[in-house]
């Protein structure tokens, strides 16, 4: 079964606004984390995922491994800034080590993406606090039809919403996956 989301990642600078007030303001982080918790989301843990992206003619194929996710996802999404369709198939997967070594030999890995993520939801809305290694950390929000019957305007403005309500930035906002960004690393 096919899904859409409508996502929006940004790189979140974890520097204190003003450190000579008596009274510090949070990072970005927390502010993100603060305002998560005073709207009551529903809080799903602390994911440690390895995400091993495949070789794939279209699109993205990766196998996410987690201690509260366990996916094989295949999805579809241009790369710009703000908020983006994405259109993906998800499915849950039991033996990731088997599949992750029938797909290497297959297809071929084309990069691994480690990552801790804080994972919360508000209705359909999923938020992502992410510290990915090699390259820092983020926030990801993602609007989907997978809990919710809504179509494409209504995610996006969600993503709107939140995104105004985040005091995210044009600069702060990221166009492509971070599979890219640590190959471009690379």
């Amino acid at each position: 079964m096919s899904f859409i989301n409508v996502e929006i990642k940004a790189r979140i600078i974890n520097l204190r606004e003003n450190q000579k007030t008596r009274k510090e303001k949070p990072t970005k982080k927390e502010y993100i984390r603060n305002y998560l918790q005073s709207k009551n989301a529903d809080y799903k843990g602390i994911d440690l995922q390895t995400d091993t992206y495949f070789n794939v003619k279209n699109g993205r194929l990766k196998l996410r491994e987690g201690n509260i996710e366990n996916n094989l996802i295949y999805y579809e999404r241009g790369n710009k800034a703000g908020p983006k369709n994405s259109y993906f198939q998800l499915v849950k997967v039991e033996d990731a080590n088997g599949l992750k070594e029938t797909l290497t030999k297959s297809v071929g890995v084309k990069i691994i993406v480690n990552k801790k993520r804080e994972i919360y939801y508000i209705g359909n809305v999923k938020f992502h606090l992410d510290e990915v290694a090699g390259l820092g950390d983020f926030v990801e929000i993602e609007a989907g039809n997978i809990l919710a019957d809504l179509n494409q305007v209504q995610l996006q403005e969600q993503c709107e919403f939140y995104l105004n309500e985040f005091n995210l930035n044009k600069e702060e906002l990221i166009e492509v996956s971070y599979s890219d960004m640590l190959l471009s690393k690379s």
